[in-house]
């Protein structure tokens, strides 16, 4: 198969990136007087707001398992299922260094804070249960898009049995990743269902890509089977909890976040699929390809990572609107000029782990 680059996946994950940190400055800084929901504006906003994180799990099983599949077929898939374990756990390691209070720890305040578990522990842990996975299936692909597919539909469909999850018998730092009792902000379930899609999806792009009206035909999926699900999935498990009696399904119907923002992602990835040979700019590929960086960057700034000190302890929520908008604006373009001027989290990582694991061959062999 021809070298085919979904140009559309960097700009899903620029927008998904941008989307998060305006996200994030406004929601910290902005007064709670504006939070008004009947307020048009504000509504909208945090509709989309909404779809930010769903869009990035979505997106990152899309392409992890995508570049997976595509290595078995030159060769190097034990090297990308490697890579992807580090990666995994390098992620997991960011996520938790990002919360270490360093000055704390200094004058011997210790406390379970920096265990909380976020977006980049979760993809983390994702993204090596995949490769767990992709081993485990003999690196079958029709096997392996089946199971994702699979693993997404029961981890939505069951949401309602662990909603509620307490765990007070198992250490923190695993309940973390499976309850929010201790302040998580996401939890592998059921944040690992939207990257499981995404891993669908990917088996998709990896057998019909070549084929001359593909990208129609993926484009009017999205869209249709998007428009189900946000207006349709509800009435379906309705009708299920009807026919079946299983009290599961109502349960699911009366809450239905995960299929409807799923919807959401599905008819986003049709319009950026749809316009790629317009959004393919060097600018918008480039943040999408930083997006760790960037996210690092202005967690810091934001929330003040190692030194307690960021915008959110400096200015709190006391902005006017308008004042939230410019800041963002300003916020999003410090940002990205910092990450593709002076950050280098990837390689600089990479390089480092790879030493490290050098030299402890060297010691043990």
């Amino acid at each position: 198969m021809k070298s085919n680059r979904l140009y559309f996946i960097d700009a899903v994950r620029a927008f998904a990136i941008l989307m998060m940190l305006q996200g994030h400055f406004i929601d910290t800084l902005l007064d709670p007087s504006y939070r008004d929901q009947n307020h048009l504006a504000f509504k909208t906003w945090e509709y989309f707001r909404g779809i930010t994180a769903p869009t990035f799990f979505t997106i990152s099983g899309l392409i992890f398992s995508y570049l997976l599949i595509r290595a078995k077929q030159n060769g190097s898939i034990n090297q990308r299922m490697r890579k992807g374990v580090m990666r995994g756990l390098m992620l997991i390691g960011i996520g938790y260094l990002l919360r270490v209070p360093i000055f704390e720890w200094l004058f011997g305040k210790f406390s379970n804070y920096f265990l909380i578990v976020d977006v980049l522990q979760c993809i983390g842990l994702s993204l090596i249960i995949i490769v767990i996975i992709y081993k485990l299936t003999f690196k079958k692909t029709l096997i392996f898009s089946i199971l994702m597919l699979t693993l997404g539909l029961v981890v939505f469909s069951t949401e309602p049995l662990y909603r509620y999850l307490e765990l007070p018998q198992i250490p923190v730092a695993i309940s973390n990743y499976l309850t929010k009792t201790h302040g998580s902000v996401f939890t592998i379930i059921p944040w690992f269902g939207y990257v499981a899609f995404g891993a669908f999806i990917s088996t998709l792009f990896y057998r019909y890509v070549e084929r001359p009206k593909f990208k129609m035909a993926i484009v009017t999926g999205f869209f249709i089977v998007g428009i189900a699900l946000i207006f349709k999935s509800s009435h379906l498990f309705m009708k299920l909890y009807y026919w079946l009696d299983i009290s599961l399904f109502k349960d699911v119907a009366y809450y239905n976040y995960l299929f409807t923002r799923l919807g959401n992602v599905l008819i986003l990835f049709s319009i950026f699929y749809l316009a790629e040979n317009y959004i393919k700019q060097p600018l918008i590929l480039r943040i999408g390809q930083k997006t760790l960086s960037i996210y690092v960057i202005h967690f810091i700034i934001i929330y003040g990572s190692f030194t307690g000190l960021g915008l959110h302890q400096i200015i709190g929520n006391t902005l006017l609107p308008w004042q939230a908008i410019l800041g963002a604006i300003i916020f999003l373009s410090l940002v990205c000029f910092l990450s593709f001027h002076y950050a280098k989290t990837n390689a600089f990582v990479y390089s480092n782990t790879r030493k490290l694991i050098d030299k402890i061959k060297r010691y043990t062999n």
